[in-house]
């Protein structure tokens, strides 16, 4: 479960749009940056600066600030960012993975020790969870470009390993070394995606009372707001009423 992503969505209908808009720009604007310091500033030769800027155009962040990213990068100037992942536990035994990008790693580990705490969860050892997950490239699409059966076909030829598709799209999971190549081929027959990245998907989901639910969405929230976290990835499933009820 792509559980984030939703829980974005409650934030913004509780009125916090303008400031986490802003604090989204932020976070991509330094992925792109990382990305064309890392590679090239030319995202048709650079796939991690290509998935960066689908993932800004999805957040409408305007072209100018992209290209201002990649500048900064090409300019020498941009900061030395560290990648780095965090591990742990949330109410109800639910698995977090915490990706970050920071200059400053005790900052960060702090900040996000901080947030697991508040929110009654706790910070582990590096693979403490991730053996429950698997590494994988995504690539999706909206559900119009294509039926499920045209791009599971497409999918498969391109070397992806699965398709889900329901009306919401498509997604397409592959190797992680192979995201680029999957990602290329199924851009040219069905149009420019609209989204590729690396994630961590659940083995196994676990189901959690609306309860514990409010508590990890909160905690997930809390994780989130640190300047210097990219994304959090989880392993519970969240009953479509209890969504329904925090985003009334």
């Amino acid at each position: 479960m792509a559980g984030h992503s939703q829980f974005k969505n409650i934030m913004h209908r509780k009125g916090r749009v303008d400031a986490v808009r802003s604090k989204v720009f932020s976070k991509l604007a330094r992925e792109i940056t990382v990305a064309a310091k890392l590679g090239t500033p030319d995202p048709s030769m650079n796939p991690r600066l290509r998935a960066a800027i689908l993932a800004a155009r999805a957040e409408n962040m305007p072209k100018d600030n992209i290209e201002r990213a990649i500048k900064k990068a090409a300019g020498g100037d941009a900061e030395n960012y560290e990648e780095v992942r965090y591990e742990g536990y949330g109410p109800g035994g639910a698995a977090l993975i915490v990706e970050a990008q920071t200059d400053n790693r005790n900052r960060t580990a702090s900040d996000v020790r901080s947030a697991f705490t508040k929110s009654g969860g706790s910070l582990a050892e590096t693979g403490a969870v991730s053996f429950m997950f698997d590494h994988v490239g995504l690539v999706a699409f909206d559900a119009k470009v294509a039926d499920a059966d045209t791009m599971l076909e497409a999918a498969i030829e391109a070397g992806a390993d699965d398709v889900k598709s329901d009306e919401s799209g498509h997604e397409v999971t592959c190797e992680q070394g192979s995201l680029g190549e999957v990602a290329k081929t199924l851009e040219a027959r069905f149009g420019e995606p609209r989204r590729t990245a690396l994630i961590w998907r659940a083995q196994n989901t676990v189901d959690v009372d609306d309860e514990t639910a409010e508590k990890l969405i909160r905690l997930v929230e809390t994780i989130e707001d640190q300047d210097d976290v990219q994304n959090v990835f989880v392993n519970f499933a969240v009953s479509d009423a209890m969504l329904a009820k925090m985003q009334g």
